[in-house]
């Protein structure tokens, strides 16, 4: 793998480690089994690209963006919590709405970014843009890991573990469920958003199978590096995401393996199936039984 190619990983996989953070919030956290995710990430990067053409400032647009993903998110939770809909059955009415609502943001199928400003544009004749990704990701890793030590954090926590006992606790379960949900979908549009600016477009397909790609880097990391804390469990999904782009641009690039781009969905299936089986300690028994 070359050195391009090999920059190219890192940086992809640091721009989808806010959705990862999302995802292990919703999946994980709250084990809320969201699909929201795959509507938000495009709603992100067609609401900054529409409002940057239109000559907002990248910095507003990219807040907008995140406005828009938690306000996609908390539909997803008040469907689930006020409406009693099934959580999974939420997400996916919110997904397929949110497709007809990114094309309605934009006005078409793709909008581009192309001589447009963005807000990598004044910092990047300092740092390249994996680093000021980062520095980006690892402020927003140690504001969750604030958040979810913190009492409200930790009544969101026995929230995902308990619904029951904490509510049993005084514990507001449907409130919690809210916001995790917002925050969740507010980072995959993050994501998407700072997507766009990278890449130099926002298209409405971008959200196909995003949601894959959060669940495939959270347990990819958590297979490698487990771990009981906070702390270690949201590094582990950041170091999952590297991982896990690494492992997709060198699989691509192996010409002994005749893999093209369209091969992406299956590559991703055989990484995730792997990261699920390979740790448990009697596979060798069970294969030959």
């Amino acid at each position: 793998m070359s050195l391009v190619a090999f920059l190219g990983a890192i940086e992809t996989g640091l721009l989808y480690g806010f959705l990862s953070l999302g995802v292990y919030l919703s999946f994980r956290v709250l084990k809320f089994p969201d699909l929201t995710v795959d509507g938000s990430f495009p709603l992100g990067a067609a609401v900054v690209a529409t409002l940057i053409t239109q000559g907002v400032n990248p910095w507003v647009a990219t807040v907008v963006a995140m406005v828009a993903g938690a306000v996609a998110g908390l539909c997803t939770a008040i469907l689930s919590v006020r409406f009693n809909i099934l959580n999974l059955l939420a997400s996916i009415l919110t997904m397929i709405a949110l497709y007809s609502i990114n094309l309605r943001v934009m006005g078409r199928p793709n909008v581009p970014l192309l001589n447009q400003p963005t807000l990598f544009d004044g910092l990047e004749t300092v740092l390249p843009i994996w680093a000021i990704l980062l520095i980006g990701l690892g402020l927003t890793k140690l504001a969750i890991d604030f958040f979810l030590t913190s009492d409200i954090g930790l009544a969101m926590r026995a929230t995902g573990m308990n619904p029951i006992m904490a509510s049993a606790q005084g514990i507001y379960t449907n409130r919690l469920i809210l916001l995790g949900m917002a925050m969740s979908n507010a980072l995959a549009a993050l994501s998407g958003a700072l997507f766009a600016q990278v890449n130099g477009f926002a298209d409405v397909a971008l959200g196909v199978g995003t949601v894959v790609v959060g669940l495939a880097t959270v347990i990819l990391g958590e297979a490698i590096f487990p771990s009981r804390t906070v702390r270690w469990a949201t590094l582990a999904v950041i170091l999952g995401c590297l991982i896990y782009r690494l492992v997709i641009a060198m699989a691509l690039n192996a010409d002994f393996l005749g893999l093209r781009a369209q091969d992406l969905n299956l590559v991703t299936a055989i990484i995730v199936v792997l990261a699920l089986v390979l740790p448990q300690a009697n596979l060798l028994a069970r294969f030959k039984r």
